[in-house]
């Protein structure tokens, strides 16, 4: 499924499809509303894509869900040669 995560990954969509195994998830600049962390939280999927455009929004959002999952595995990528810009991909997966 692809959408607004706010939106889409609801309760009534978790009980219509079931709990997700992984959630790939892009926010704005300004990172994700703590709305959809603690729903992402209760959909509780195996792993986490956090792809992010501002490692400082990342890290304290990483921040909250480190309580039920772990950073695997990071890359940067340079999407935007000859800028400050730089995009992080972080999976998570869930603690055991």
């Amino acid at each position: 499924m692809a959408g607004d995560i706010k939106e889409t990954l609801t309760t009534d969509f978790i009980a219509k499809h079931g709990q997700p195994d992984v959630i790939i998830t892009d926010p704005p600049r300004s990172g994700m509303h703590e709305d959809v962390v603690k729903t992402m939280m209760t959909a509780a999927p195996e792993k986490i894509v956090y792809v992010s455009c501002n490692p400082a929004s990342q890290a304290r959002d990483i921040q909250i869900l480190d309580s039920m999952y772990a950073v695997s595995a990071f890359r940067p990528v340079d999407m935007f040669p000859h800028t400050t810009h730089v995009e992080n991909v972080m999976l998570l997966s869930k603690r055991a």
